[in-house]
């Protein structure tokens, strides 16, 4: 007879050994202003299928023999000017949402900021998260609005770096935050005060662009015209980059209470000859111009933080052409960066994406 021995059992107190991780990820930036730093950095960009999204050979010589030797030396004279003693804004807010969030979501928590391109990277990221033997982890792309170029293309980093991992814990990917309450609150209340100092005649919502084929490669449902089609989300569009944009001003629109007839959606940073998504913004401004639009509020909502899309693209170059054609004054409303209501809006997207 086998002697029955004693047992020991060890209930785990329920939520306390919970450990969940949040991976943080913007876009990226090159690690210094110079010109093989800035040649580095659009390389690891350019050469991403689903930014550019033609066959890898053609790719591969149009980035490395048309595109990084003739746009670095442009594209670094432009992060010189952006570039501050501490480094790139972008890296430099990164971190400290890092730091604030970790702080607001405490001990059962661990954050950390990657970059889809450059570094940190998604690859570091998820191997220092790894270690810490967590039940799940939340990947927040820090895109409003989804698109496969961007939030899509974080989605398939993670999973290219997470496949081979023997131990995978629940992963959870957010899709977008547009319609995030405090996401729209602190983009409306940077506006009202600019609002509040000053009457403006227009207001100018300016998005990055994607080319027309992007969206139509991913419109399973064929339902994209590129018209009166974004006039409302549906589940049909709900993926569509450009229907969410148009979504994301309505938000700001209602919560300024800015009139209709007074507010334009456009479109930015367009790269090469095939057709990208319109109104172009540079083809909007003299437009406005000669409607007689003396002084304009810009905001770039497909940001959040500030960099050289929002700071010199709309903040400096748009105003420079806006001023040249006739225009008096052109305002960029600053992007969310590191403010307390984006750190509550994170707060609340990561709580809400778990178990």
């Amino acid at each position: 007879m086998i002697p029955e021995l004693p047992t020991q059992t060890t209930k785990l107190p329920t939520g306390m050994n919970k450990k969940i991780g949040v991976l943080i990820v913007n876009l990226g930036t090159p690690d210094s202003p110079s010109v093989p730093d800035v040649r580095k950095y659009l390389r690891e960009f350019l050469m991403d299928e689903r930014v550019i999204d033609i066959p890898f050979i053609n790719r591969w010589f149009l980035i490395n023999f048309i595109i990084a030797p003739f746009r670095a030396p442009k594209s670094a004279k432009v992060y010189q000017q952006l570039w501050t003693p501490a480094g790139s804004p972008l890296k430099i807010y990164g971190h400290s949402v890092e730091e604030k969030l970790q702080k607001v979501l405490g001990d059962q928590y661990v954050v950390k900021l990657a970059m889809r391109y450059q570094s940190p990277s998604i690859e570091d990221g998820l191997n220092a998260l790894q270690k810490e033997c967590l039940s799940e982890i939340i990947v927040v792309p820090f895109f409003p609005q989804y698109a496969s170029a961007s939030t899509g293309s974080v989605y398939k980093k993670v999973m290219e770096v997470v496949k081979d991992w023997l131990v995978l814990p629940e992963i959870r990917f957010v899709n977008r935050f547009l319609d995030h309450p405090k996401f729209v609150e602190g983009f409306a209340n940077l506006g009202k005060k600019y609002m509040a100092q000053r009457e403006y005649d227009h207001f100018v919502f300016s998005y990055h662009g994607i080319p027309e084929r992007q969206i139509t490669k991913g419109d399973v449902a064929n339902h994209c015209s590129f018209g009166s089609c974004c006039d409302t989300l549906t589940h049909q569009n709900q993926h569509c980059y450009r229907a969410q944009c148009y979504e994301t001003t309505r938000l700001f629109v209602k919560a300024m209470n800015i009139p209709e007839g007074k507010y334009t959606v456009c479109f930015q940073s367009r790269l090469g000859k095939t057709p990208w998504i319109k109104p172009y913004t540079d083809e909007v401004i003299p437009e406005l111009v000669k409607k007689g639009v003396k002084s304009v509020l810009a905001f770039s909502p497909a940001f959040v933080a500030d960099c050289l899309e929002t700071t010199i693209e709309v903040g400096e170059e748009y105003k420079e052409a806006f001023e040249e054609l006739g225009g008096q004054h052109w305002q960029l409303v600053e992007s969310l960066n590191d403010s307390d209501i984006w750190i509550e809006a994170l707060e609340d997207i990561v709580k809400s994406n778990h178990h």
